[in-house]
């Protein structure tokens, strides 16, 4: 997933060529070197409202802080396993 990065501006620009000026979404992809699953997801972004668009971005950003968050006590879960079997077979 190292794809060319694309600024905001750019891919609001993109949009509107699409559904401000009625361009056909594959030729813009075409014409601007992007892919056209990227320009149907940047429609289906910048189509929204912001307020809705702020929104999606927000829980985005807390799934991603939930998954990090579980990631990190799965880890300290498996290690706290192995440290007590480990001082079991010890003591045992």
């Amino acid at each position: 997933m190292s794809g060319k990065r694309y600024t905001e501006e750019f891919k609001i620009e993109a949009v509107k060529q699409v559904t401000e000026r009625g361009h056909p979404s594959t030729e813009v992809a075409a014409r601007l070197g992007v892919s056209s699953h990227s320009l149907y997801q940047w429609v289906k972004r910048y189509s929204a409202p912001p307020a809705e668009r702020q929104r999606a971005d927000d829980q985005q950003a807390e799934m991603k802080r939930l998954k990090a968050e579980l990631k990190r006590v799965t880890e300290e879960r498996d290690i706290l396993k192995k440290a007590a079997a480990y001082f079991a077979k010890m003591s045992g």
